[in-house]
């Protein structure tokens, strides 16, 4: 792919990862449906000639990540708490990624605003040549001035073909990293910003509903797992999946979760647990994908 056939993907594929979040963002209120809202907007994508990055993050309250509804999901959006939408469409390898905050009920509108007050920050910094550690002190400076706590543990990244989350690293706070942005190279920022009460740090939680493929190391014992193995590989070889999306592939519940299971004992599938803060505190997020430039930076995601 030539650098302006890339350019041009980058950008169809940024519009239509924020089309498809911002009509995530209009669904997002109490006693709504996570499952309804999440195969609306995967749909959006599909229909648009497009596949998802990812599965689509809902993520609520101290869940700060990886939170996609379950198969047969019938859980709602409650009546108060922080919303994080995260989501990406992908065409020919380009991914786009990005993310926003939904204060449901208006009590924890101030920590949703310094993330996205950061975001914007970090967005101004963005050139080749600058060294990631000082996107991530001016991340952690906005944040802290409006008296909340990034999360260290978490950050951006790079964006490469196939691949979500490659190099660099993009810190929340200023880790000492002297990598610098290269031109002609997509980066996701995502500011993480949690109450002054928090700990500033998440762990994995208990939940696994989005996995990646890893390879074909092994046979799989029971014929679910196989039958599912199958439908991976045709399907769902580059880019992370949800298990729901495997669900025609089997004939219950049980079938679909003792067959992943296997297949991540096994190592043939990577499972990305929802990400918990430490604390159990809101967490707020906001995330856009840019290309990096000589002197500058185009956001891809708007």
């Amino acid at each position: 792919m030539s650098e302006a056939e890339f350019r041009k993907t980058a950008l169809k594929v940024g519009a239509a990862s924020y089309a498809a979040l911002k009509n995530a963002e209009k669904n997002v209120r109490k006693g709504e449906s996570l499952l309804k809202v999440a195969e609306e907007a995967e749909k959006l994508l599909r229909d648009e000639g497009f596949a998802p990055a990812f599965p689509i993050n809902i993520s609520i309250a101290g869940n700060a990540a990886h939170y996609t509804p379950t198969f047969g999901d019938d859980s709602t959006f409650p009546e108060k708490g922080l919303v994080k939408i995260d989501f990406g469409a992908a065409m020919n390898g380009v991914l786009g990624d990005c993310a926003l905050t939904v204060d449901l009920s208006g009590d924890y509108s101030a920590p949703a605003e310094a993330s996205k007050e950061a975001l914007e920050n970090a967005i101004s910094k963005v050139k080749a040549g600058v060294q990631v550690r000082e996107i991530g002190r001016l991340i952690a400076e906005t944040i802290g001035k409006k008296g909340f706590k990034p999360i260290k543990n978490l950050g951006g990244h790079g964006v490469g073909i196939h691949e979500l989350h490659d190099e660099p690293f993009i810190p929340n706070y200023d880790n000492g990293d002297t990598a610098v942005l290269e031109e002609n190279t997509i980066i996701a920022i995502e500011p993480f910003a949690t109450l002054a009460s928090g700990r500033g740090l998440v762990a994995n939680g208990d939940i696994k509903e989005i996995f990646s493929f890893v390879g074909d190391f092994a046979q799989p014992r029971m014929p679910n797992s196989r039958t599912l193995l199958s439908m991976i590989k045709k399907d769902f070889a580059y880019e992370p999946f949800a298990a729901r999306w495997l669900g025609s592939a089997v004939s219950n519940r049980f079938e679909l979760y003792s067959g992943l299971l296997e297949l991540e004992r096994l190592g043939i599938i990577e499972a990305h647990p929802v990400l918990v803060e430490l604390s159990g505190s809101q967490v707020a997020q906001f995330e856009a994908s840019v290309l990096v430039t000589k002197d500058g930076c185009e956001v891809l995601t708007k």
